[in-house]
């Protein structure tokens, strides 16, 4: 039977090992930031979904250890699978005359080819419709993180 205070503070140890807030935690392993506050609190215990989405996203937490406290953390045996670092890939900057030279002209000459070498088709009249819409100035982008954040770009 797991002690829950004993699991408590074995869960705070793996979050201070990671440097991970509780809820940044959560998200790792797709739980409810509600789930990780009732565990902590010690109102609810770990569920074996949890425990096993833990071992899953951190496989050199052993269950033993998580669950009983009977062996180490982090595993003895354990060796990081090795990163991959990708070399920086140098990125052009466009110039002025790069950015700024789509005319809407061309664009006008693109979307006359588009038409005639497509099917009419609700569908593609849909498209044809959203395509015209997108030929207006836009006044505001919001881009939404999975971390429930959001960024607002407003011309």
């Amino acid at each position: 039977m797991v002690n829950i205070e004993d699991f408590i503070k074995r869960l705070e140890t793996v979050l201070e090992y990671y440097s991970l807030t509780a809820s940044s935690f959560a998200d790792k392993i797709s739980v409810q930031r509600s789930s990780m506050s009732h565990l902590l609190s010690g109102r609810n215990k770990p569920s074996l979904d949890f425990i096993m989405k833990l071992a899953e996203e951190f496989p050199e937490v052993t269950l033993e250890w998580i669950l009983n406290g009977k062996g180490s953390f982090p595993k003895d045996d354990f060796t990081p699978a090795p990163t991959f670092i990708q070399p920086e890939k140098k990125i052009e900057q466009p110039t002025k005359e790069d950015l700024f030279s789509n005319k809407l002209e061309e664009k006008n000459n693109l979307l006359e080819a588009n038409k005639a070498t497509q099917i009419s088709t609700p569908e593609n009249q849909i498209r044809n419709q959203n395509t015209i819409q997108t030929e207006s100035e836009i006044e505001r982008i919001v881009v939404f993180f999975k971390n429930g954040t959001f960024k607002n770009y407003i011309h």
